[in-house]
């Protein structure tokens, strides 16, 4: 039988180019953006098939229940999910999966999946992965280049060089990401694909040219490894080597110096939704070239993207713009400037706004909850508890809490006492006293927590007992 492609997912980065729909606590792999299901979700189910063994996860520390909750949906059964405690870039997480790997097979191979990319046509896909691997076998470090069809600005390019039989070619030189005009001459002199940032190569000749390319990278992420720590599901990677890595991207640390470089097409519809633009340039087009998503209406207005997740956008008049309006926030932005929309985010980072990185929805390992209103001493939410989960068992030093269900069944503890609660019923809980909130019915639970007190920060919680290891 023939051996199983290793599917290793990139699940970091925050999605800055997507602000405010993608932020740092939920950026935009976890995002219902074109499907029923997140981009994290949709990759993870392009990797099941005989082509493909169990995925291998990468990501975020501070997503690692957003990771496992979506795998627990999917019924998928991870290979090991390792979690960065510090971001630093493509090349430190890809080697931590790639050394990982060769611990039980020395012979893998390896396809290196971005969580956040849209691929319309699978078999396509599958396609490139079959030519990629052909070459991977030889020892090729095999990146995939996408045809470009407009002077994207906010891709690298690839040039390709001469053509290795049917399968793809050698890579002549990497492009950083040009001007508009550089990118126009690109696509008329053609032998140029868009970088998606996609890979596949056996580990160990990854690893080989990693030894002599980047030594200090290899070091410290074998260390962070060894000194790693197993949580529950996750491996821990160890901070401060891990840290010590070089904060390096693979086109820079490797593909780039390599002799080994080639490159594939991939004609499958592929889209990394890197900017607000690629959504009007995906998206379907009006009568006024207008693209509109969510609860809108233009007038006399022309070339626009427009989505709303709650309120009403009304525009007369104007063209060329992206506008985007969340629960919480509103971006508006000419079309030709949106890939400074992260210059935006790091300007309210620096003024103390926490909509630069927190949605009004938070997700947590039992569920989610949305603030709904606050005030000068109070917050109102809307908390979701999912089936079979439960709440710390905690207590607060600062505000009281009013609970009331609205649908499901709670189980609730309150001081000494554990009770249910029904849709309509509630509870008061005072400050200093221990409580922990559950979900023992079939369905997710639905309930209104109005907070009040002197402080009502998220860090006012004492945990006694928690079953997700937070305490």
């Amino acid at each position: 039988m023939k051996s199983q492609l290793q599917p290793v997912i990139l699940s970091g980065g925050e999605g800055r180019r997507l602000w405010p729909l993608s932020r740092q606590s939920r950026p935009k792999q976890f995002l219902n953006i074109n499907d029923e299901k997140s981009l994290f979700a949709q990759t993870l189910i392009r990797t099941q098939g005989e082509m493909f063994s169990s995925p291998l996860i990468v990501c975020n520390k501070e997503h690692r229940f957003l990771v496992a909750e979506t795998m627990r949906q999917l019924n998928i059964s991870p290979k090991e999910i390792l979690l960065e405690p510090i971001a630093r870039n493509t090349t430190p997480a890809i080697t931590a999966a790639a050394l990982k790997i060769v611990e039980n097979d020395s012979n893998a191979t390896i396809i290196i999946l971005p969580s956040d990319h849209i691929i319309n046509d699978t078999e396509a896909f599958y396609k490139s992965v079959k030519a990629a691997s052909e070459l991977a076998a030889s020892g090729k470090l095999v990146t995939f280049g996408v045809e470009p069809d407009y002077p994207e600005t906010g891709y690298g390019y690839i040039k390709r060089g001469p053509a290795l039989g049917s399968c793809g070619w050698c890579v002549e030189t990497f492009v950083e990401k040009p001007s508009h005009n550089t990118a126009k001459t690109y696509i008329s002199q053609g032998g140029y694909f868009w970088n998606a940032g996609i890979f596949l190569f056996k580990a160990s000749s990854f690893l080989r040219e990693l030894s002599r390319l980047q030594p200090s990278i290899l070091n410290a992420v074998k260390e962070a490894l060894e000194m790693g720590e197993r949580d529950l599901d996750f491996i821990r990677l160890n901070q401060k080597a891990f840290q010590a890595a070089p904060n390096i991207a693979l086109d820079y640390a490797v593909m780039e110096k390599t002799n080994s470089a080639a490159v594939v097409l991939l004609d499958s519809g592929w889209n990394d939704l890197g900017s607000w633009t690629s959504f009007w340039n995906h998206g379907k087009l009006d009568k006024d070239r207008n693209v509109i998503e969510g609860h809108a209406r233009l007038l006399d207005s022309h070339d626009n993207y427009v989505r709303s997740e709650k309120p009403l956008i009304t525009m007369l008049g104007v063209k060329g713009l992206a506008v985007i309006a969340t629960g919480d926030t509103v971006l508006i932005i000419p079309k030709e400037r949106v890939q400074e929309v992260k210059d935006i985010v790091t300007d309210l980072e620096g003024l103390g706004y926490k909509e630069a990185t927190d949605h009004s929805s938070v997700f947590r390992p039992w569920g989610h909850y949305e603030n709904l209103e606050e005030g000068n001493g109070f917050t109102v939410k809307h908390i979701v508890v999912n089936p079979g989960a439960k709440l710390s068992l905690q207590y607060h030093e600062h505000r009281s809490e009013h609970w009331v269900v609205i649908s499901g069944e709670a189980r609730v503890t309150n001081g000494e006492k554990s009770f249910n609660l029904h849709p309509n019923e509630s509870t008061y809980i005072p400050v200093f006293t221990r409580h922990r909130l559950e979900n023992t019915g079939p369905e997710p639970l639905h309930l209104i927590e109005v907070q009040a007190g002197d402080y009502i920060g998220e860090d006012d919680i004492v945990r006694l007992e928690d079953t997700y290891k937070r305490s």
